[in-house]
């Protein structure tokens, strides 16, 4: 299980990266703020990601987008790791190469765009899909840490958001929430206008079935989606295709155990420890 969820924090295969070069060049996010130690637990990893790709595929454009242009249904394993990877190097990578990897993503969005079944056009490159795709990719991220490893304090809730700032802009999210009452103030907003689908209930059934983890650990991914489910807000937890398969009766606990358990791990030779040594560090934490 150890190995298991230490790769969770590695790159994906064709995306190695040293993270530890060149030596004392900073990140986006600041070192040893609230995203680095976020980012360093495998659980909140995984848990956070799954809840932001939910909220995602409740709006309907973004949907379109992710469903019709990604390579998700044929592999869902390598689309949420080079997911993960990007947001991985907002956080730990070296200034100069996030900058770059962001650019190539920006450049790549320009060629998506289409319309939703309802006929809606979209472009993966307009700015208000790009901030509620910021935004849910922080909420997930840091309320999977404040629900399963340890509670944030308000301004550490604030400060998740606006160190993705730096990212967020460059993405063109120009909107992205700053702070957690903002991000309220769009999750407000944008909720008339999310909705449930087939997509969301497939993207529940690969979840469960596909080989994201090694069989003899699918019970924990199986949970771990779950947990997921359970920190999504409303309106989108009581959709259909979600209600009732969150956690079950004494779930909750064991998830945190297993999330605390895994902010203990030895890291080895992952982003986080990398990062850290590039920046003389001792670790990601503060």
């Amino acid at each position: 299980m150890l190995d298991t969820l230490r790769e969770l924090l590695r790159p994906p295969p064709g995306m190695a990266f040293d993270f530890s070069q060149p030596a004392g060049e900073p990140a986006l996010a600041p070192a040893g703020g609230v995203s680095w130690r976020v980012f360093a637990n495998p659980v909140v990893l995984f848990v956070g990601g799954v809840a932001a790709v939910l909220l995602e595929l409740a709006e309907p454009s973004v949907r379109s987008g992710v469903w019709d242009h990604s390579g998700f249904r044929r592999d869902p394993a390598l689309r949420l790791r080079r997911t993960g990877f990007a947001a991985m190097m907002t956080v730990y990578g070296p200034r100069a190469a996030t900058e770059a990897l962001i650019a190539r993503v920006v450049r790549m969005h320009d060629r998506v765009q289409g319309s939703t079944p309802d006929g809606v056009a979209y472009r993966a490159n307009d700015p208000r899909l790009l901030d509620w795709v910021q935004a849910t990719a922080t909420f997930g991220f840091s309320q999977a840490y404040h629900a399963y490893v340890r509670p944030l304090s308000a301004a550490e809730r604030d400060a998740a958001f606006a160190e993705g700032q730096a990212a967020a802009r460059l993405y063109g999210a120009t909107g992205a929430p700053r702070s957690r009452a903002e991000w309220q103030a769009l999750l407000a907003a944008t909720a008339p206008g999310l909705e449930g689908s087939a997509i969301l209930d497939e993207f529940m059934r690969i979840m469960a079935a596909a080989p994201l983890l090694p069989r003899p650990m699918r019970w924990l991914q199986r949970l771990l989606v779950r947990a997921a489910v359970d920190i999504v807000p409303e309106p989108v937890r009581s959709l259909p295709q979600l209600r009732g398969r969150g956690l079950r009766r004494g779930e909750a606990p064991l998830v945190r155990a297993l999330a605390r358990c895994a902010g203990l791990l030895p890291l080895g030779d992952t982003p986080p420890m990398q990062a850290a040594r590039r920046l003389g560090r001792t670790g990601p934490g503060r």
